[in-house]
């Protein structure tokens, strides 16, 4: 489905990716893993035409967007859920979604906007209860709730998570990562961007590890759960001194 090949992005003299490939197949959650600084959300950026890479090629379903900026990206079925959710405070939860169908609605398409709002509103009932209320008194956790329904209202084949779980409590984290598995079973591609190595791969079927702006690691999630370099850089664990502390 997705497919980047080669990508490098600068901003003015700082290059911040270098010749990153990677591809995310359909049905999958694919996790792209890193700290803080490493390049994830420029990739995201490059992706869906916020950045224009100065190399490399980005292709939906075997065809190149590199070009195609941002609106035509989510024509084409390509939505992101942005770091810090940005959700409108001022309007409702309901405005708020209805923005993320503003392609359907241009195209006349009411009655299936009708009909994903009450999809979506089944996949998260505490958003049909709040449907009402302003989006800026929602808690975090469901302001999470409402930036990935919004992204989902514009029924895309390709949803991209930039670190769904930044600011969350952990049992706030859990219900984020169990939503993200419920949409990947309703039928959606995801590409999950995420600090939290742990949570994200337990989720995902295969993984990027991003350092300073290259891919140095990837697999499976659960080969990359069991890498000793993966485990002491990102999983706060050091097999080494582990195995040296073992009583004999």
């Amino acid at each position: 489905m997705l497919t980047i090949r080669n990508l490098d992005v600068a901003y003015g003299a700082v290059t911040v990716l270098r010749r990153v490939s990677l591809h995310v197949n359909a049905g999958q959650i694919v996790a792209l893993v890193g700290a803080n600084g490493a390049g994830k959300t420029t990739l995201l950026k490059a992706i869906t035409g916020l950045v224009r890479p100065r190399g490399g090629d980005v292709l939906l379903d075997g065809r190149s967007i590199l070009r195609a900026g941002t609106e035509r990206t989510v024509a084409l079925g390509c939505s992101l859920v942005p770091e810090g959710r940005q959700v409108f405070g001022d309007m409702t939860v309901r405005e708020n979604l209805l923005l993320g169908a503003h392609v359907q609605l241009r195209r006349g398409r009411r009655d299936e906007v009708r009909e994903d709002l009450a999809r979506l509103f089944a996949m998260f009932p505490v958003l049909e209860r709040r449907e009402r209320q302003l989006a800026g008194t929602l808690s975090g956790g469901e302001q999470q709730m409402l930036a990935m329904g919004r992204a989902l209202m514009a029924r895309p084949a390709l949803l991209m998570l930039d670190e769904p779980s930044m600011g969350l409590a952990p049992l706030v984290v859990k219900d984020v990562f169990d939503a993200i598995v419920r949409i990947s079973r309703a039928g959606s591609t995801v590409l999950l961007v995420e600090q939290n190595a742990r949570a994200a791969l337990k989720v995902a079927h295969r993984g990027y590890v991003l350092e300073t702006g290259r891919i140095v690691l990837q697999g499976t999630s659960e080969e990359l759960l069991a890498n000793q370099d993966m485990q002491r850089a990102y999983l706060g664990r050091d097999p080494g001194a582990e195995m040296e502390r073992r009583p004999s």
